[in-house]
């Protein structure tokens, strides 16, 4: 971080934090201030933070942080393929698959999803023989953005019925198996490296399964999707169902690339082009608002009071919409192991808390689960409320009813509190809440939904002077696990004995 950008922050800690009351109580308008829409081709999506503690001194010092942290460079570079990730000296060009980017990385992705969307053709029409069922099967950002655009989209009449496997516990696999015929499943092996040992193991029992049960060519019933297509090809898929992605885009970023056939496949290539559509009306708001009117920034702004200001370590998401059960968990690993960093891009210890720890939930269930101690308990942690206006259901409209008063209910309440004569009856309130309103779950909506947590994580990153696109972190298990594999390692008392209880060591 520059020693400006440093001067710029304790500006900020030297502010005044009125209370949440108080703030409403200034001004009457603060809805109006704070609360911004976000219009796509047919709907849209409402972000309301005029119930977090940021006021008009904050916004401007913030603005103020943003262009001394180089923010409209930092964009700029994401924007038009620059290299971005310092540390491995690569790009992030995940807008470019949105059509936003290096004209030549946009005629490329245009390129690869004209292929993509052609083998989903060709399955649809029976090239493939009967097509029933895909097993995807990848881990970490190959599995989380395919399995929840799937459960958010593909309720209601997939055109083929898609299983998302990523856990290496024989139990997911099985699961899967169960609910598919073999006659009429295929394979989609997701790995940008195509190496990822958890996933090529769990794609060598999905063939085996494929074997006993029948199906002659096994092989011929796998698409590949990577970065590495030469090592698909090498492995045994037929080039015509190898779908390249750019090494450019992040494995957690890579929902609108190839990554996205399985979403392509369930719902239709219409549908997943006007996913694509919806983020990339993202991607222009956030390329072209400035400041506290950039809705990712903004919400960047929240998120930096609370962490660094407020000394929240935690964050939590909460989508009054079974749909979006799987937000919570997707937006884990976009967060945690984006900014989930203890140095700045110079490598120069951070100094300051980074990502908070991103949990949450589906309501109403979490409110009989966790609320209490978001309402009572010591801890101060923001919430997130995200909704949609119209129901997925087509029930009696009183469960969309309660289900919304519940959802606006718990903000108004985290807010104002209630204090009572019984301290155990007694709610402080002041506690902060931020509410995305989409005017219904569309391929659209869902695809600007997603893209708005994206470059808010990346607005996040600038602010605090990290890289946000490297996880060096999760590599270090990673080989300890194969040193115990090879047996070539020895390790403290405690594994020792563990690793002989259970058979891996002797």
């Amino acid at each position: 971080m520059t020693d400006s950008a440093g001067a710029a922050w304790e500006v900020l800690r030297g502010l005044d934090k009125p209370g949440l009351a108080e703030l409403f109580a200034d001004d009457p308008k603060r809805f109006d201030r704070f609360a911004s829409r976000v219009d796509l081709a047919e709907s849209g999506i409402l972000f309301d933070w005029s119930k977090t503690h940021l006021d008009a001194a904050h916004l401007l010092a913030f603005e103020k942080l943003a262009e001394l942290a180089g923010f409209s460079e930092a964009r700029e570079k994401l924007l038009t393929g620059e290299i971005i990730n310092p540390s491995e000296g690569r790009a992030a060009e995940h807008t470019a698959q949105r059509s936003v980017g290096n004209p030549d990385s946009v005629d490329l992705a245009r390129a690869l999803h004209r292929r993509m969307a052609a083998l989903v053709d060709a399955i649809h029409k029976g090239v493939l023989g009967e097509v029933r069922h895909l097993i995807h099967i990848g881990i970490g950002g190959s599995a989380l953005g395919p399995a929840l655009a799937i459960d958010a989209l593909a309720r209601d009449g997939a055109m083929v019925d898609v299983h998302v496997v990523s856990n290496i516990d024989g139990c997911a696999l099985e699961e899967a198996f169960a609910a598919c015929d073999p006659r009429t499943t295929i394979l989609a092996v997701a790995s940008k490296t195509f190496s990822t040992i958890e996933t090529m193991t769990n794609v060598q029992s999905a063939l085996d399964w494929l074997e006993a049960n029948g199906v002659a060519d096994s092989f011929g019933r796998v698409v590949a999707l990577t970065a590495s297509p030469d090592k698909a090809l090498e492995w045994g898929v037929d080039e015509t169902r190898i779908l390249p992605f750019p090494e450019s885009v992040g494995g957690r970023y890579s929902l609108w690339s190839s990554m996205g056939f399985p979403v392509a496949l369930a719902l239709g290539w219409p549908d997943f082009a006007e996913l694509l559509d919806g983020a990339a009306i993202m991607d222009r708001h956030f390329a072209e608002a400035d400041g506290a009117a950039n809705v990712p920034l903004r919400a960047a702004f929240a998120d930096q009071y609370y962490t660094r200001l407020r000394g929240c370590q935690t964050r939590a998401v909460f989508a009054y919409d079974e749909r979006l059960a799987l937000l919570p968990a997707y937006l884990q690993q976009l967060e945690m192991e984006s900014n989930g960093k203890s140095v700045t891009v110079g490598g120069a210890p951070v100094g300051d808390p980074t990502a908070p720890i991103t949990w949450g939930g589906v309501g109403t269930d979490a409110q009989h689960a966790v609320f209490q101690l978001l309402h009572q308990g010591t801890n101060l942690v923001p919430v997130d409320f995200v909704a949609s206006i119209v129901p997925g259901h087509n029930l009696d409209d009183e469960h969309h009813r309660i289900l919304l008063s519940n959802c606006f209910a718990q903000g108004a309440a985290l807010m104002a509190g209630r204090q009572s004569d019984d301290p155990a009856r007694s709610y402080p309130g002041d506690r902060p809440c931020a509410t995305i309103l989409l005017d219904e779950l569309t391929p659209a909506s869902f695809g600007a939904l997603i893209a708005f947590h994206e470059h808010r994580t990346f607005s996040n990153a600038v602010l605090m002077g990290i890289n946000p696109f490297d996880q060096f972190g999760v590599e270090l298990g990673k080989e300890i696990a194969v040193q115990i594999d090879e047996g070539t390692a020895h390790f403290d008392a405690s594994t020792e004995a563990l690793l002989k209880l259970v058979g891996l060591a002797v």
